[in-house]
């Protein structure tokens, strides 16, 4: 997560249009965050269910810290801090701000209760907002591309908020939902096809317009092989004959790190799958139901899109070979703002050959994540972003059914460790078409 270089609200165009936009975009991003945590009960946002993922409620008090660390500390000149001891308990993991409260425990944080981190963030919104109104042109430069950072890096919480919820709701062997939404039998996916793309000197990064997190910048040449892409993602059908073909138990499908995992861990299915006799089922966060063999696979690792793909004498894209071919596609899709929060069966739709290219699941990409040519870390804590993760993680892209819409573009760069499971990460299949 990182500064940027860009931001979509600009002082230099009208500073009151500009400061207007701003405190529009501030209150709904805030107020999403609420929306998300209006179905949780107070214990559920104490909760931890394991070390990658937070409680609600640290969440919510981790994004007002946020606010409070790099813009009041930053632009209000009388600033006191709200808590004191919130600056460590919050801090997530910005070593140049100070200690951080140990990430595995923070389930232990009982107190500040619930009333209390809500009471910070609502102090923290007010001060925010004197901030922003009191702001002349020349500050407004520089204090808007950190609240649009900060708004970003909500957006992101928001994701991660409802990923952690379900797989703490998913421990609870009630398999309480989250909010319960009703689900109809879908009609088959349409039949997969490869798109084919010739290759050549590609342009890959941000272009520039708009905002975007310091890993997607500089904009560089890379040469592609002629390869083919997957018009959809792959669906639970074909992970289901993946397991009843023994996938799981065939080492010579996996990387060797993921086989270890694999054994390791005691993989058979993904997670949040069940065998009952016949029947599959799978936790979503509106209940336990039965698998939808026309959805697309979700909650698998970057092992287990990559043996899954093997086993189909296909491979996972690159980053660079995902951009260049769903670039092109409109920015549309099942995103957070939809309510589904789970994947859809893919559309038939003409005018995308790249279908699903946002929304619905993240893609796991074969590449691992580095800096792009010319990358340096931007200075201050705000620099501890993005660039000290870039090793052993891969690079994810497209969006999810958690994502928010506005926060999703061609350019954008997730990344985990590639056992992660719990995100809402699916497949999409390519190949080589040389050799």
């Amino acid at each position: 997560m990182s500064s940027t270089s860009q931001t979509v609200v600009r002082s230099s165009d009208d500073p009151d249009a500009a400061r207007s936009q701003m405190r529009g975009r501030f209150d709904e991003v805030r107020a999403q965050t609420m929306r998300l945590v209006r179905p949780l009960s107070a214990e559920d946002m104490g909760a931890q269910s394991m070390t990658d993922a937070s409680p609600a409620k640290w969440h919510l008090a981790h994004t007002a810290w946020f606010f409070e660390t790099f813009v009041l500390e930053r632009f209000d000149a009388a600033h006191e801090p709200i808590h004191p001891a919130f600056r460590v308990l919050f801090n997530s993991y910005y070593k140049s701000v100070g200690a951080q409260f140990p990430r595995s425990q923070r389930g232990l944080l009982t107190r500040p209760g619930l009333d209390e981190v809500l009471a910070y963030r609502r102090e923290t919104d007010e001060r925010v907002r004197a901030v922003l109104e009191r702001a002349d042109a020349g500050v407004l430069g520089a204090l808007l591309p950190i609240m649009e950072v900060g708004l970003q890096h909500e957006q992101q919480h928001q994701e991660l908020l409802l990923t952690d919820v379900k797989h703490l709701l998913w421990c609870n062997p009630l398999r309480p939902a989250y909010e319960g939404r009703a689900h109809d039998d879908s009609a088959p996916a349409p039949e997969m096809r490869f798109v084919e793309f010739g290759g050549g000197v590609v342009e890959i990064g941000h272009t520039g317009e708009g905002f975007g997190f310091d890993n997607e910048f500089g904009r560089h040449r890379v040469f592609l092989e002629p390869f083919a892409l997957a018009d959809r993602l792959l669906s639970n059908e074909a992970v289901i004959a993946f397991v009843e073909d023994g996938g799981y138990e065939r080492p010579e499908l996996w990387l060797d790190k993921g086989w270890s995992t694999v054994q390791g861990e005691g993989w058979t299915m993904p997670l949040y799958w069940r065998r009952e006799g016949s029947a599959w089922l799978e936790f979503t966060l509106s209940g336990e139901r039965a698998v939808d063999p026309h959805e697309p696979a979700t909650h698998v690792s970057l092992f287990e899109a990559d043996a899954i793909a093997r086993w189909m004498g296909c491979r996972l894209a690159t980053e660079f070979e995902w951009e260049h071919a769903c670039a092109p596609m409109p920015v549309r899709g099942n995103f957070v703002e939809d309510g589904l929060l789970h994947p859809l069966v893919a559309s038939d739709d003409p005018e995308m050959p790249i279908r699903q290219a946002y929304g619905d699941c993240w893609e796991w990409t074969g590449s691992q994540y580095r800096a792009y040519p010319g990358y340096r870390a931007p200075e201050g804590a705000l620099g501890e972003y993005n660039g000290k993760f870039m090793c052993d993680q891969f690079v994810l892209r497209g969006g999810s059914c958690a994502t928010a819409r506005s926060h999703i573009r061609a350019s954008y760069r997730n990344f985990f460790h590639p056992a992660a499971r719990w995100q809402f990460a699916g497949v999409r299949l390519a190949k080589d078409l040389t050799g």
